[in-house]
């Protein structure tokens, strides 16, 4: 049985009244919102983060909350350095592509044509290390990867000896998963084309001509000594992470550190047409749309954010989170970089970004309230909802919580804040319940992310009142 404990509440209390905000909220209220939401994600005396929020030329807001050395009682500031890990992917998918515009690189090229000793290399392509689709097995998810060996300064070479032995996850092409292999072979390839080492072209052809002096090489002896500590959470306190991941095996996959303005320049630079010809930037931003994880292009994931289209990456390694928006249509940048890799739900970057974005275009996410209901009301609510024709949400009681659980995966616990209204802890995603004209309950209309206008799930059975989880 999992025991959940019981919310009191998860208020979000803005410094004001975000109902009536218009499409350009003023700078002051903005500020004052995003002041109130990072004093509830985070400490003043613990790990935190640096923000910047840009909508068009008009900054909307700048600042930090918490420390970056919670020993010596540092503060951080906005202009503080952090590891950005996986954004690392975006600067080294358009490095790559800046040799394919000047002819050097092509994205239906074989990895053989680079690296001929490469197993299998002349089925992969170019593009498949890209978009994640070459089927190459993932070097952090390896056994043991993750002990001590990840400390080991190594060589490009040495790494992708690790690695490229191991028997794929699947043939070239034929399905998508998430892959660091994938772009430590792409930062391999930049090294064979240009003859330099992959974070040395990065800063050669993004780096230096758009003014982003303080990104660069995590371990590089320039930028080393001006990142922020990082930290993680054990009992409740931050220490210094267990792990010691050497920066060189981050590679291309997530090796570089940055600030928030630089960020946004990067943003500006990439977005309005200043690093790629026009049709390289679409193959970039554009999803290759294969099956529900189609939403990856090239070192860029598309999302929405209240209707809005965003152009988006995270990173996350051992001390350190990120997160970096743009919203195309209102050209809205929205930064947050984080020094602990466990920042509990209200401080994690996705978190805290998707609402300052949703925020910034005048279309804040509502207050999550939660409202009291006891076990007996809650009950009634207990049943079967059909999501398709393999899998259903099961709504059920456990310990007085009422709790949501996808066939296959575990039960999650469930906020009430209305009338058939639940939000899952710690996410935007909500549903509400749909009742027949006997006040029945006939169906589920489920809002991921709290996006779009619902999935509809029939009601279909109801649990056994004794099955215990």
């Amino acid at each position: 049985m999992k025991n959940f404990p019981r919310l009191t509440t998860l208020a979000l209390v803005s410094a004001l009244s975000t109902s009536t905000w218009a499409a350009e909220p003023a700078v002051e209220d903005f500020g004052a919102y995003a002041e109130s939401l990072l004093g509830q994600a985070y400490p003043a005396d613990g790990p935190g983060a640096a923000v910047l929020v840009v909508k068009g030329d008009k900054v909307l807001f700048r600042g930090a909350r918490g420390e970056a050395n919670v020993e010596a009682d540092v503060p951080l500031t906005a202009d503080s350095t952090f590891q950005i890990a996986s954004v690392t992917k975006q600067f080294a998918a358009a490095a790559l592509l800046t040799l394919a515009d000047e002819g050097k690189v092509a994205l239906g090229d074989p990895l053989s044509k680079y690296l001929p000793d490469y197993p299998g290399g002349d089925a992969i392509t170019i593009e498949q290390l890209l978009d994640h689709t070459s089927g190459i097995k993932n070097f952090t998810a390896i056994e043991g990867a993750m002990e001590g060996a990840v400390s080991r300064e190594l060589t490009t070479q040495q790494l992708v000896d690790y690695f490229k032995h191991h028997t794929p996850d699947f043939q070239p092409g034929a399905g998508w998963k998430y892959n660091n292999s994938g772009y430590v072979l792409v930062g391999a390839v930049i090294e064979a084309v240009t003859h330099k080492p992959w974070h040395a072209y990065v800063e050669d052809a993004l780096l230096d001509p758009h003014g982003l002096d303080d990104t660069g090489y995590a371990a590089d002896a320039t930028i080393a000594p001006a990142v922020v500590a990082g930290y993680t959470h054990v009992d409740g306190r931050p220490v210094a992470p267990s792990v010691q991941f050497h920066l060189t095996q981050a590679h291309a996959a997530g090796a570089l550190a940055s600030t928030v303005d630089d960020l946004a320049d990067w943003n500006r630079a990439l977005h309005s047409g200043r690093v790629l010809k026009p049709t390289t930037y679409n193959r970039m931003v554009t999803p290759t749309g294969r099956g529900k994880e189609g939403d990856y292009g090239f070192g860029i994931g598309r999302g929405s954010v209240r209707g809005q289209e965003v152009l988006e990456h995270s990173g996350r390694m051992y001390g350190y989170m990120s997160r970096l928006l743009y919203l195309p249509d209102s050209q809205t940048t929205v930064v947050v970089l984080h020094n602990s890799d466990s920042p509990g739900d209200r401080g994690h970057p996705d978190t805290v970004a998707r609402r300052l974005a949703a925020a910034a275009i005048g279309k804040p996410y509502p207050l999550v309230v939660p409202v009291e209901l006891g076990s007996d009301a809650l009950r009634v609510y207990e049943g079967v909802y059909r999501v398709d024709d393999e899998s259903t949400r099961t709504l059920r009681v456990v310990d007085g919580v009422l709790t949501a659980q996808r066939s296959g995966s575990e039960p999650l616990p469930l906020i009430p804040v209305g009338s058939d209204t639940f939000y899952y802890q710690g996410s935007f995603t909500y549903f509400t319940l749909e009742r027949d004209e006997a006040g029945a309950l006939v169906a589920m209309r489920f809002f991921a992310d709290g996006e779009g206008v619902g999935d509809l799930a029939p009601r279909v059975d109801k649990p056994a009142g004794t099955q215990r989880l």
